[in-house]
Protein backbone atom coordinates (compact mmCIF):
# COMPACT_ATOMS: atom_id res chain seq x y z
CA UNK A 1 0.00 0.00 0.00
CA UNK A 2 3.15 2.26 0.82
CA UNK A 3 4.81 1.54 -2.28
CA UNK A 4 2.57 3.39 -5.19
CA UNK A 5 2.65 6.95 -2.91
CA UNK A 6 6.28 6.64 -2.71
CA UNK A 7 6.76 6.11 -6.78
CA UNK A 8 4.42 9.07 -7.27
CA UNK A 9 7.26 11.49 -5.02
CA UNK A 10 10.28 9.96 -6.86
CA UNK A 11 8.40 10.87 -10.28
CA UNK A 12 7.78 14.26 -8.96
CA UNK A 13 11.19 14.90 -7.48
CA UNK A 14 13.27 14.28 -11.03
CA UNK A 15 12.26 17.59 -12.17
CA UNK A 16 10.69 18.86 -15.58
CA UNK A 17 13.10 20.64 -17.40
CA UNK A 18 13.44 17.94 -20.35
CA UNK A 19 10.03 18.56 -20.79
CA UNK A 20 10.52 22.07 -21.50
CA UNK A 21 13.42 21.26 -24.01
CA UNK A 22 10.88 19.00 -25.38
CA UNK A 23 8.58 21.79 -25.84
CA UNK A 24 11.41 24.30 -27.51
CA UNK A 25 12.07 21.10 -29.92
CA UNK A 26 8.63 20.55 -31.34
CA UNK A 27 7.73 24.17 -31.74
CA UNK A 28 11.25 24.15 -34.01
CA UNK A 29 9.59 21.40 -35.91
CA UNK A 30 6.25 23.22 -36.53
CA UNK A 31 8.33 25.96 -37.85
CA UNK A 32 10.64 23.12 -39.48
CA UNK A 33 7.76 21.69 -41.29
CA UNK A 34 5.56 25.10 -42.27
CA UNK A 35 9.07 26.30 -44.26
CA UNK A 36 8.40 22.86 -46.23
CA UNK A 37 4.68 22.76 -46.61
CA UNK A 38 4.47 26.52 -47.85
CA UNK A 39 5.98 25.38 -50.90
CA UNK A 40 2.93 22.53 -51.60
CA UNK A 41 0.48 26.09 -50.18
CA UNK A 42 1.84 27.98 -53.24
CA UNK A 43 2.57 25.43 -55.97
CA UNK A 44 -0.76 26.02 -58.07
CA UNK A 45 -0.87 29.81 -57.99
CA UNK A 46 3.00 30.13 -58.32
CA UNK A 47 3.14 26.96 -61.69
CA UNK A 48 -0.28 29.09 -62.72
CA UNK A 49 1.59 32.41 -62.71
CA UNK A 50 5.09 31.56 -63.77
CA UNK A 51 4.09 28.81 -66.19
CA UNK A 52 5.28 25.16 -64.56
CA UNK A 53 4.97 22.23 -65.91
CA UNK A 54 4.03 19.38 -63.32
CA UNK A 55 7.41 17.81 -64.40
CA UNK A 56 8.83 21.05 -63.08
CA UNK A 57 7.04 21.29 -59.78
CA UNK A 58 8.42 17.86 -58.88
CA UNK A 59 11.78 19.19 -59.74
CA UNK A 60 11.09 22.67 -57.46
CA UNK A 61 9.61 20.36 -54.77
CA UNK A 62 12.24 17.92 -55.05
CA UNK A 63 15.54 20.27 -54.72
CA UNK A 64 15.09 20.80 -50.99
CA UNK A 65 15.91 17.02 -51.17
CA UNK A 66 18.86 17.31 -53.71
CA UNK A 67 21.10 18.78 -50.97
CA UNK A 68 19.32 17.89 -47.66
CA UNK A 69 20.01 14.41 -48.32
CA UNK A 70 23.50 15.00 -49.22
CA UNK A 71 24.25 17.17 -46.18
CA UNK A 72 22.64 14.54 -43.75
CA UNK A 73 25.90 12.61 -42.64
CA UNK A 74 28.29 15.78 -42.31
CA UNK A 75 25.15 16.88 -40.32
CA UNK A 76 24.99 14.10 -38.15
CA UNK A 77 28.91 14.41 -37.37
CA UNK A 78 28.51 18.44 -37.31
CA UNK A 79 25.68 17.36 -34.60
CA UNK A 80 28.41 15.44 -32.80
CA UNK A 81 30.89 17.84 -32.89
CA UNK A 82 29.39 21.07 -32.25
CA UNK A 83 26.14 20.79 -30.38
CA UNK A 84 22.75 20.90 -31.30
CA UNK A 85 22.51 24.78 -29.50
CA UNK A 86 24.06 26.31 -31.92
CA UNK A 87 24.10 24.26 -35.05
CA UNK A 88 19.98 23.73 -34.57
CA UNK A 89 20.17 28.00 -34.39
CA UNK A 90 22.19 29.45 -36.80
CA UNK A 91 20.50 26.81 -39.49
CA UNK A 92 16.98 27.54 -38.34
CA UNK A 93 17.92 31.62 -39.22
CA UNK A 94 19.24 30.63 -42.47
CA UNK A 95 16.72 28.30 -43.67
CA UNK A 96 13.93 30.99 -42.55
CA UNK A 97 16.12 33.89 -43.97
CA UNK A 98 16.34 31.54 -47.40
CA UNK A 99 12.14 31.32 -47.37
CA UNK A 100 11.63 34.71 -46.67
CA UNK A 101 13.59 35.78 -50.47
CA UNK A 102 11.51 32.89 -52.34
CA UNK A 103 8.86 36.58 -52.43
CA UNK A 104 11.32 37.86 -54.80
CA UNK A 105 11.58 34.75 -57.04
CA UNK A 106 10.47 34.77 -60.36
CA UNK A 107 12.44 31.87 -62.51
CA UNK A 108 12.53 28.25 -62.41
CA UNK A 109 16.06 28.44 -62.13
CA UNK A 110 15.76 31.01 -58.67
CA UNK A 111 13.25 28.98 -57.52
CA UNK A 112 15.50 25.77 -57.60
CA UNK A 113 18.58 27.33 -56.05
CA UNK A 114 16.44 28.76 -53.23
CA UNK A 115 15.20 25.34 -52.80
CA UNK A 116 18.61 24.33 -52.75
CA UNK A 117 19.41 27.20 -49.84
CA UNK A 118 16.23 25.79 -47.62
CA UNK A 119 17.64 22.25 -48.12
CA UNK A 120 21.39 22.78 -47.09
CA UNK A 121 20.48 24.43 -43.75
CA UNK A 122 17.37 22.47 -43.17
CA UNK A 123 20.05 19.12 -43.19
CA UNK A 124 21.35 18.88 -39.52
CA UNK A 125 17.62 19.38 -38.04
CA UNK A 126 16.89 15.23 -37.41
CA UNK A 127 19.83 14.53 -36.36
CA UNK A 128 20.08 17.77 -33.98
CA UNK A 129 16.04 16.66 -32.16
CA UNK A 130 17.22 13.02 -32.12
CA UNK A 131 20.56 13.94 -30.23
CA UNK A 132 18.96 16.42 -27.99
CA UNK A 133 16.38 13.43 -26.79
CA UNK A 134 18.59 11.29 -26.26
CA UNK A 135 20.82 13.55 -24.09
CA UNK A 136 17.51 14.71 -22.07
CA UNK A 137 15.34 11.25 -21.84
CA UNK A 138 15.93 8.35 -20.50
CA UNK A 139 15.24 4.88 -22.65
CA UNK A 140 12.29 4.09 -20.62
CA UNK A 141 11.14 7.40 -21.96
CA UNK A 142 12.53 8.05 -25.03
CA UNK A 143 9.64 6.97 -27.85
CA UNK A 144 6.69 9.04 -26.04
CA UNK A 145 9.26 11.99 -26.66
CA UNK A 146 9.76 10.98 -30.24
CA UNK A 147 6.08 10.67 -30.54
CA UNK A 148 5.55 14.03 -28.86
CA UNK A 149 8.01 15.58 -31.16
CA UNK A 150 7.45 13.80 -34.32
CA UNK A 151 3.45 14.91 -34.04
CA UNK A 152 4.78 18.26 -34.32
CA UNK A 153 5.12 18.07 -37.87
CA UNK A 154 1.75 16.89 -38.16
CA UNK A 155 0.05 18.59 -36.23
CA UNK A 156 2.04 21.86 -37.55
CA UNK A 157 0.59 21.06 -40.66
CA UNK A 158 -2.73 20.24 -39.68
CA UNK A 159 -3.19 23.66 -38.05
CA UNK A 160 -0.85 25.67 -40.25
CA UNK A 161 -2.01 24.25 -43.58
CA UNK A 162 -5.60 26.56 -43.53
CA UNK A 163 -3.60 29.23 -42.11
CA UNK A 164 -1.07 29.07 -45.18
CA UNK A 165 -3.92 28.77 -47.16
CA UNK A 166 -5.56 31.63 -45.73
CA UNK A 167 -2.47 33.68 -45.43
CA UNK A 168 -1.63 33.23 -49.41
CA UNK A 169 -5.46 34.20 -50.27
CA UNK A 170 -4.69 37.84 -48.46
CA UNK A 171 -0.69 38.57 -49.65
CA UNK A 172 -0.46 36.20 -52.55
CA UNK A 173 2.42 33.15 -52.58
CA UNK A 174 5.21 36.02 -52.31
CA UNK A 175 3.67 37.09 -48.94
CA UNK A 176 3.01 33.62 -47.88
CA UNK A 177 6.79 33.15 -47.86
CA UNK A 178 7.76 36.35 -46.16
CA UNK A 179 5.67 35.87 -43.44
CA UNK A 180 7.07 32.45 -43.06
CA UNK A 181 10.76 33.10 -43.42
CA UNK A 182 10.38 36.16 -40.79
CA UNK A 183 8.81 34.08 -38.05
CA UNK A 184 11.09 31.30 -38.16
CA UNK A 185 14.08 33.78 -37.93
CA UNK A 186 12.86 35.24 -34.64
CA UNK A 187 12.10 31.55 -33.26
CA UNK A 188 15.90 31.32 -34.35
CA UNK A 189 17.13 33.95 -31.72
CA UNK A 190 14.55 31.67 -29.01
CA UNK A 191 15.82 28.81 -28.97
CA UNK A 192 19.60 29.79 -29.17
CA UNK A 193 18.67 31.90 -25.73
CA UNK A 194 17.25 29.63 -23.86
CA UNK A 195 18.46 25.87 -25.12
CA UNK A 196 21.59 24.30 -23.36
CA UNK A 197 22.76 20.72 -22.94
CA UNK A 198 21.58 19.20 -19.81
CA UNK A 199 24.82 19.52 -18.15
CA UNK A 200 25.42 22.78 -19.01
CA UNK A 201 21.52 23.75 -17.93
CA UNK A 202 21.21 26.19 -15.01
CA UNK A 203 17.75 24.94 -14.44
CA UNK A 204 18.40 21.28 -14.28
CA UNK A 205 18.18 19.57 -10.57
CA UNK A 206 20.70 16.77 -9.66
CA UNK A 207 18.08 14.28 -9.29
CA UNK A 208 16.64 14.82 -13.03
CA UNK A 209 20.43 14.32 -14.02
CA UNK A 210 20.71 11.27 -12.29
CA UNK A 211 17.18 10.21 -13.51
CA UNK A 212 18.25 10.58 -17.32
CA UNK A 213 21.64 9.49 -16.83
CA UNK A 214 20.35 6.12 -15.07
CA UNK A 215 18.13 5.52 -17.88
CA UNK A 216 20.52 5.50 -20.47
CA UNK A 217 20.97 9.33 -21.87
CA UNK A 218 23.81 10.78 -23.20
CA UNK A 219 25.69 13.21 -21.25
CA UNK A 220 28.35 15.19 -21.96
CA UNK A 221 29.71 18.47 -22.21
CA UNK A 222 30.74 20.35 -24.99
CA UNK A 223 34.37 20.45 -23.92
CA UNK A 224 34.30 16.80 -24.63
CA UNK A 225 32.51 17.05 -27.62
CA UNK A 226 34.58 19.03 -29.04
CA UNK A 227 37.54 16.59 -29.27
CA UNK A 228 35.71 14.59 -31.11
CA UNK A 229 37.66 13.87 -34.77
CA UNK A 230 35.91 12.53 -38.05
CA UNK A 231 36.59 8.85 -38.58
CA UNK A 232 35.82 7.30 -42.04
CA UNK A 233 35.35 4.09 -39.98
CA UNK A 234 33.17 5.50 -38.27
CA UNK A 235 31.10 6.01 -41.28
CA UNK A 236 31.61 2.57 -42.23
CA UNK A 237 30.29 1.11 -39.37
CA UNK A 238 27.10 2.88 -39.95
CA UNK A 239 26.77 0.17 -43.44
CA UNK A 240 28.11 -2.51 -41.61
CA UNK A 241 25.43 -3.43 -39.57
CA UNK A 242 22.21 -5.76 -41.02
CA UNK A 243 20.17 -3.81 -38.69
CA UNK A 244 20.59 -0.57 -39.58
CA UNK A 245 20.59 -1.00 -43.42
CA UNK A 246 16.74 -2.17 -42.87
CA UNK A 247 15.96 0.77 -40.96
CA UNK A 248 17.60 3.15 -43.00
CA UNK A 249 15.31 1.47 -46.25
CA UNK A 250 12.71 1.24 -44.27
CA UNK A 251 12.89 4.85 -43.38
CA UNK A 252 12.98 5.44 -47.14
CA UNK A 253 9.65 3.96 -47.63
CA UNK A 254 8.19 5.77 -44.87
CA UNK A 255 9.08 8.71 -45.82
CA UNK A 256 7.69 8.00 -49.45
CA UNK A 257 4.61 8.63 -47.61
CA UNK A 258 4.86 11.91 -46.15
CA UNK A 259 6.53 13.25 -48.74
CA UNK A 260 3.60 12.81 -50.83
CA UNK A 261 1.65 14.70 -48.60
CA UNK A 262 3.87 17.30 -48.05
CA UNK A 263 4.49 18.30 -51.96
CA UNK A 264 1.59 16.85 -54.32
CA UNK A 265 -1.00 16.20 -51.85
CA UNK A 266 -2.58 20.31 -52.03
CA UNK A 267 -2.52 20.31 -55.41
CA UNK A 268 -3.90 16.37 -55.81
CA UNK A 269 -7.11 17.96 -54.19
CA UNK A 270 -7.29 21.13 -56.23
CA UNK A 271 -5.95 20.16 -59.73
CA UNK A 272 -6.95 16.89 -59.82
CA UNK A 273 -9.84 16.15 -57.48
CA UNK A 274 -11.39 19.86 -58.22
CA UNK A 275 -11.81 20.84 -54.88
CA UNK A 276 -11.86 24.60 -53.59
CA UNK A 277 -8.56 26.05 -53.00
CA UNK A 278 -9.45 27.40 -49.62
CA UNK A 279 -12.02 24.89 -48.73
CA UNK A 280 -9.18 22.36 -49.43
CA UNK A 281 -6.81 23.86 -47.11
CA UNK A 282 -9.57 22.99 -44.58
CA UNK A 283 -10.09 19.38 -45.66
CA UNK A 284 -6.00 18.71 -46.21
CA UNK A 285 -5.72 19.32 -42.24
CA UNK A 286 -7.68 16.22 -41.64
CA UNK A 287 -4.91 13.90 -42.71
CA UNK A 288 -2.49 15.77 -41.22
CA UNK A 289 -4.76 15.37 -37.93
CA UNK A 290 -4.99 11.73 -38.09
CA UNK A 291 -1.34 11.58 -38.65
CA UNK A 292 -0.50 13.44 -35.44
CA UNK A 293 -2.91 11.04 -33.59
CA UNK A 294 -1.31 8.23 -34.86
CA UNK A 295 2.22 9.13 -34.04
CA UNK A 296 1.31 10.35 -30.07
CA UNK A 297 -0.23 6.51 -29.88
CA UNK A 298 2.45 4.80 -31.11
CA UNK A 299 4.85 6.83 -28.50
CA UNK A 300 3.16 5.81 -25.60
CA UNK A 301 1.59 2.77 -26.35
CA UNK A 302 5.34 1.60 -27.61
CA UNK A 303 6.50 2.92 -24.06
CA UNK A 304 3.75 1.24 -21.68
CA UNK A 305 4.62 -2.21 -23.48
CA UNK A 306 7.98 -1.37 -22.74
CA UNK A 307 7.48 -0.72 -18.72
CA UNK A 308 5.02 -3.82 -18.89
CA UNK A 309 7.92 -5.93 -19.53
CA UNK A 310 6.94 -6.91 -23.25
CA UNK A 311 9.71 -7.57 -25.00
CA UNK A 312 11.65 -3.84 -27.10
CA UNK A 313 11.51 -6.10 -30.79
CA UNK A 314 7.84 -6.41 -30.80
CA UNK A 315 7.01 -2.73 -28.18
CA UNK A 316 9.16 -0.60 -30.99
CA UNK A 317 8.34 -2.59 -34.21
CA UNK A 318 4.44 -3.15 -33.79
CA UNK A 319 3.23 0.41 -34.53
CA UNK A 320 5.79 0.50 -37.86
CA UNK A 321 4.50 -2.38 -39.04
CA UNK A 322 0.62 -1.78 -38.53
CA UNK A 323 1.36 1.65 -39.70
CA UNK A 324 2.92 0.79 -43.07
CA UNK A 325 0.01 -1.94 -43.49
CA UNK A 326 -2.90 0.88 -42.98
CA UNK A 327 -0.27 3.10 -45.60
CA UNK A 328 -1.63 0.77 -48.20
CA UNK A 329 -5.23 2.31 -47.44
CA UNK A 330 -4.39 5.41 -49.84
CA UNK A 331 -4.79 3.35 -52.93
CA UNK A 332 -8.71 3.06 -51.74
CA UNK A 333 -8.42 6.88 -53.24
CA UNK A 334 -8.07 5.05 -56.44
CA UNK A 335 -11.72 3.79 -56.84
CA UNK A 336 -13.81 6.53 -55.87
CA UNK A 337 -14.60 10.00 -56.72
CA UNK A 338 -17.07 10.94 -53.48
CA UNK A 339 -14.54 13.03 -51.85
CA UNK A 340 -15.88 12.26 -48.52
CA UNK A 341 -14.41 8.74 -49.09
CA UNK A 342 -11.32 10.28 -51.04
CA UNK A 343 -10.39 11.98 -47.41
CA UNK A 344 -11.34 8.52 -45.35
CA UNK A 345 -8.63 7.19 -47.27
CA UNK A 346 -6.09 9.35 -47.30
CA UNK A 347 -6.61 9.91 -43.31
CA UNK A 348 -6.62 6.58 -42.72
CA UNK A 349 -2.90 5.76 -44.67
CA UNK A 350 -1.50 8.79 -42.67
CA UNK A 351 -2.49 8.05 -39.88
CA UNK A 352 -0.73 4.49 -40.43
CA UNK A 353 2.42 7.00 -41.17
CA UNK A 354 1.80 8.81 -38.36
CA UNK A 355 2.39 5.09 -36.34
CA UNK A 356 5.26 4.44 -38.05
CA UNK A 357 7.08 7.36 -37.37
CA UNK A 358 8.87 6.87 -33.98
CA UNK A 359 11.39 4.81 -36.31
CA UNK A 360 14.05 7.44 -34.87
CA UNK A 361 13.90 5.62 -31.57
CA UNK A 362 15.77 2.63 -33.61
CA UNK A 363 19.11 4.90 -34.24
CA UNK A 364 19.59 4.89 -30.37
CA UNK A 365 18.81 1.04 -29.87
CA UNK A 366 21.09 0.13 -32.77
CA UNK A 367 24.14 2.60 -32.50
CA UNK A 368 26.98 2.99 -30.61
CA UNK A 369 26.29 6.09 -27.97
CA UNK A 370 29.03 8.54 -29.91
CA UNK A 371 28.08 8.14 -32.65
CA UNK A 372 24.45 8.83 -32.05
CA UNK A 373 24.70 11.67 -34.30
CA UNK A 374 26.67 10.35 -37.37
CA UNK A 375 23.95 7.23 -37.32
CA UNK A 376 20.93 10.21 -37.12
CA UNK A 377 22.44 11.58 -39.99
CA UNK A 378 22.44 8.42 -42.18
CA UNK A 379 19.43 7.08 -41.27
CA UNK A 380 17.55 10.74 -42.10
CA UNK A 381 19.93 10.78 -45.06
CA UNK A 382 17.98 7.35 -46.43
CA UNK A 383 14.68 8.93 -45.80
CA UNK A 384 15.45 12.15 -47.35
CA UNK A 385 16.42 10.40 -50.59
CA UNK A 386 12.48 10.11 -50.77
CA UNK A 387 12.34 13.82 -50.83
CA UNK A 388 14.11 13.78 -54.23
CA UNK A 389 12.98 10.22 -55.59
CA UNK A 390 9.10 10.98 -54.66
CA UNK A 391 8.32 14.45 -56.09
CA UNK A 392 10.16 13.66 -59.29
CA UNK A 393 8.45 10.55 -59.42
CA UNK A 394 5.23 11.13 -58.94
CA UNK A 395 5.40 14.14 -61.48
CA UNK A 396 6.56 11.67 -64.58
CA UNK A 397 3.67 9.12 -63.57
CA UNK A 398 0.98 11.45 -63.45
CA UNK A 399 -0.57 11.45 -66.94
CA UNK A 400 -3.44 13.62 -67.91
CA UNK A 401 -5.83 13.92 -65.25
CA UNK A 402 -5.20 10.30 -63.68
CA UNK A 403 -3.18 10.55 -60.62
CA UNK A 404 -3.83 7.00 -59.72
CA UNK A 405 -0.34 5.64 -60.75
CA UNK A 406 1.34 8.30 -58.34
CA UNK A 407 -0.67 6.77 -55.37
CA UNK A 408 0.31 3.10 -56.40
CA UNK A 409 3.75 3.83 -56.40
CA UNK A 410 3.42 5.05 -52.58
CA UNK A 411 1.51 1.84 -51.66
CA UNK A 412 4.50 -0.06 -53.20
CA UNK A 413 6.97 1.27 -51.31
CA UNK A 414 5.10 0.88 -48.24
CA UNK A 415 4.68 -2.87 -48.78
CA UNK A 416 8.39 -2.82 -49.36
CA UNK A 417 8.69 -0.99 -45.80
CA UNK A 418 7.39 -3.98 -44.32
CA UNK A 419 9.55 -6.70 -45.62
CA UNK A 420 11.92 -4.46 -44.45
CA UNK A 421 11.51 -4.85 -40.67
CA UNK A 422 10.36 -8.33 -40.71
CA UNK A 423 12.84 -9.66 -42.49
CA UNK A 424 15.74 -7.42 -43.07
CA UNK A 425 16.27 -5.44 -39.26
CA UNK A 426 14.74 -8.77 -37.15
CA UNK A 427 14.75 -8.72 -33.30
CA UNK A 428 15.97 -5.59 -31.63
CA UNK A 429 16.62 -4.80 -27.91
CA UNK A 430 17.36 -1.45 -25.90
CA UNK A 431 21.41 -1.61 -25.45
CA UNK A 432 23.23 0.53 -28.17
CA UNK A 433 26.33 -1.51 -29.38
CA UNK A 434 29.68 -0.59 -29.01
CA UNK A 435 30.26 -1.92 -32.41
CA UNK A 436 27.57 -3.04 -35.28
CA UNK A 437 28.55 -6.15 -37.28
CA UNK A 438 26.82 -7.30 -40.05
CA UNK A 439 26.63 -10.78 -38.67
CA UNK A 440 24.61 -9.57 -35.96
CA UNK A 441 21.45 -11.02 -35.33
Amino acid sequence: MSEQPLTRVKAKSTGRVRFMVLGLVFINIIINYMDRTNLSVAATQMAGELQFTPLQMGLIFSAFGWIYAALQIPGGFIIDRFGARVVYGVGLFLWSLITALHAVASSFGALIGLRLGVGAFEAPVMPSNNRVISSWFPEEERASAIGIYSSAQFVGLACMTPVLFHVQDLYGWRGLFLITGVAGMVWALVWYCLYREPLEHKGVSQAELDHIRDGGAILESRQEAAKRKFVWSDLALMFRSRKLAGIYFGQFTISATFWFFLTWFPTYLVQYRHMDFIKSGYIASVPYLAAFVGVLLAGFVSDRLIKRGVSASFARKAPVILGMALTLFILGANYTNDPTLIIVFMSVAFFGNGLATITWVFVTALAPRHLIGLAGGVFNFTGALSSIVVPIAIGALISGDNFAPALAFIAVLAGLGICSYLFVVGRISLDPPEHPTQDEE
